[in-house]
């Protein structure tokens, strides 16, 4: 989510064919008894050691946001069952992956895994796999294909006295999870289903566990996800709070309380950090709340589903309404007063209450600029959250201690005025801009047609001259001021907004608009396109000679006039028959990096000369929601679930094939032996020329 207001955080990585890397990691497997009776359980222990600059995942890692979990599968037998989870005697380090753009949690070094078994009969031997990837922190990932185990050692005798219980899981080092946020948000977001996998009929599940706690402090410290850039868009965040006209007048009121109620300076001083203080705990309290509410999975469900999209579009629509004045959002006023009615009652309790006071009266005004940040924290985990609310509330609260520590300040800051309801207004034109964002996601990936590209540019192109003739007072909202002289300030930002709002123009006839490629709909959603890429004399004469018929071609495009494939059997049946190599382009509608990948570095004609005449483009939509016949449904080996849309299914090849979960991918294979790529894989790269210089490796080790 924070990346619809920081643009786009641009990630490089890469993966490799398993037969490319020697193996980084060892395996040792043992039991922790070797006798049991009938009836009782015993622990299958997996030492897992991993060379250094490798991790392995932990078994609670959620798929979904890219590296597989550590799972444990048992060979169906009638002599034992799994009990429980697979667990792990320590705590998994957790941070925030750019290329995986999520939480990973892993182990470093050495890592042991446990897994409890039930036995049931005399004879039972032990039998299974485990498996999952180990990985390198850019992006290098090769599977566990060798986890197999027969522990035969165990000796079983029959149980003395059947009558009696049987006895439970052995305890480890600790068995639940310890009550931290953090760790309470990860446990329930993952679930069996999503965690371990059986991947074929002959095994049994065991699936994600509830993870020891650890003695390595490092282990307990935040994940590192939020940015600095982040952290100062928060901050820039709590400053336009504090102009917001149910604020900014306060302030002068506020710091009176401080300088006239009290015995010393000092005593005012130490009382307004104590009220700026309350303010950044109060912010921090309920930001982080709906975060927590959200849950850490919150990114990968909004990244495609229309639901939270929707409703996010429709949440900042209303934001949008109420500053340009449509209406106020309120809270009750028995609950404002009984917290009024508190700050009133003075001492270290009543600052507080006046600080909560404070926050509620400004409510009417802030809520959509608090709201918006509180949804956007809310993508990261609950760390994240707090330290961006932490940044929001610092600022809202600065002013008010400034001004008490020295009450010069308040002789500089401007005079209350129409300024302040113009840049409420401002800001409300903002949201409805970013709303569309949201809506825009849906409308690709379940194809309803109702924002291509004109009709979005167009949007934005009324909104921001909207948004520049209010500054200049020629469209005033119903509580705005009368602009009889336009100051210099207001100048300025009006030629910024009046040139941004001109240099979308030539977007509505094809004009590629590349540092707004990851905010707006693709170019293959325009109808009128004068900038489209034609042939050239290089084109090859088999090129716009592809079947007609292909498979999804009514509703997906390739950028920049290319042709290509959207089905990779179809596509490979095609590039055996005419003798090229194949390039995978693994994409998604909501794919930022895509859209900028293909318009600054597809675009290029030396990159597109080459896609053209050297390979046979197969494009795969990885978050498409368009249903497939139930003929063509399966269950995954990957994850055990159903695949029933043209995304699910591209997913699910991108994972089993290339151990990879993350957009764009890039692969180039020989269609006469796929079994892996010609050359390493690449996801984002920027770089033209070494974009070019991977085309023509790959080309290269094709005809040899």
């Amino acid at each position: 989510m924070k990346k619809l207001v920081v643009l786009s955080l641009w990630i490089w990585t890469a993966v490799a064919a398993q037969a490319q890397v020697v193996k980084p990691y060892s395996l040792k497997f043992s039991l922790s008894k070797n006798e049991v009776k009938v009836g009782e359980t015993v622990d299958i222990l997996v030492e897992a050691d991993v060379n250094e600059g490798w991790h392995i995942f932990s078994p609670d890692q959620d798929p979904d946001v890219g590296p597989l979990p550590t799972i444990l599968k048992l060979k169906k037998n009638d002599a034992y069952e799994a009990v429980g989870k697979l667990r792990t005697t320590s705590k998994p380090k957790e941070k925030m992956d750019e290329i995986f753009d999520g939480k990973v949690r892993f182990f470093e070094g050495k890592a042991t895994f446990r897994q409890s078994v039930k036995i049931l009969k005399e004879g039972a031997k032990l039998e299974g796999n485990i498996g999952g990837q180990v990985c390198q922190d850019d992006g290098l990932c090769i599977p566990i294909n060798d986890g197999d185990f027969n522990l035969s050692k165990l000796k079983v005798i029959a149980a003395a006295n059947p009558a009696v219980p049987t006895e439970t899981a052995p305890a480890t080092t600790a068995t639940t999870p310890p009550a931290t946020p953090a760790s309470a948000q990860d446990t329930t977001t993952a679930t069996p289903a999503t965690t371990a996998i059986a991947t074929d009929t002959n095994t049994v599940e065991s699936a994600a566990p509830a993870v020891a706690p650890t003695s390595d402090p490092a282990a307990d410290k935040p994940a590192k996800g939020v940015s600095f850039g982040d952290l100062v868009l928060a901050f820039l965040a709590g400053l336009a709070a504090v102009a917001m006209p149910c604020v900014y007048p306060m302030i002068p009121m506020t710091v009176a309380m401080f300088t006239k109620r009290v015995d010393s300076r000092a005593e005012g001083i130490t009382k307004a950090l104590f009220y700026g203080l309350s303010i950044i705990l109060i912010f921090a309290f309920f930001g982080t709340l709906i975060s927590a509410l959200f849950g850490s999975g919150f990114t990968n469900f909004i990244s495609t589903h229309w639901l939270p999209n929707v409703f996010i579009f429709t949440i900042f629509v209303l934001f949008s309404l109420s500053f340009l004045g449509a209406f106020e959002l309120t809270l009750p006023s028995a609950f404002v007063n009984k917290v009024d009615a508190q700050a009133d009652k003075g001492g270290w309790g009543g600052i507080f209450f006046m600080a909560f006071a404070q926050a509620l009266v400004s409510f009417s005004c802030t809520a959509p600029i608090v709201g918006t940040a509180a949804i956007l924290a809310a993508s990261g985990s609950i760390w994240d959250s707090a330290l961006l609310n932490i940044s929001f509330g610092t600022a809202f609260a600065l002013p008010f201690v400034v001004a008490a520590f020295i009450p010069s300040f308040l002789k500089t800051m401007p005079k209350s005025g129409g300024w302040l309801n113009t840049l409420k207004v401002q800001l409300g034109f903002l949201e409805l801009a970013i709303a569309l964002k949201f809506l825009s996601v849906p409308d690709q990936t379940y194809h309803w047609g109702l924002l291509n590209r004109e009709v979005y540019l167009s949007l934005w192109i009324v909104i921001f001259t909207l948004m520049g003739l209010n500054l200049i007072g020629k469209v005033l909202m119903s509580h705005d001021s009368p602009v009889d002289r336009v100051s210099i300030p207001r100048v300025l930002f009006a030629i910024v907004i009046f040139s941004f709002a001109v240099y979308l123009v030539p977007g509505l006839f094809g004009a590629p608009l590349k540092p707004l490629s990851g905010l707006l709909p693709p170019e293959t959603s325009q109808e009128f396109n004068l900038h489209h890429n034609t042939p050239t004399s290089s084109t090859p004469a088999s090129a716009g000679t592809l079947p007609a018929d292909r498979k999804y071609v009514s509703f997906f495009k390739l950028p920049h006039g290319l042709e290509g494939f959207f089905d990779y059997k179809e596509g490979l049946a095609y590039a055996k028959q005419v003798g090229k190599p194949i390039f995978i382009d693994f994409t998604g509608h909501g794919c930022v990096n895509c859209r900028k990948m293909e318009e600054t570095v597809w675009s290029q004609p030396e990159v597109l000369k080459r896609l053209r005449e050297d390979y046979i483009i197969v494009s795969l939509y990885v978050d498409d929601k368009t249903e497939l016949p139930e003929s063509e449904h399966y269950t995954s080996k990957v994850d055990g679930k159903q695949k029933t849309t043209i995304g699910d299914q591209n997913l699910d090849f991108e994972i089993a094939k290339y151990n990879f979960n993350a957009q764009p991918l890039y692969v180039l294979i020989d269609p006469n032996n796929d079994a892996q790529p010609l050359v390493k894989a690449v996801a984002y790269e920027p770089n033209v020329e070494t974009f070019v210089k991977y085309l023509d490796e790959g080309k290269a080790k094709f005809q040899k």
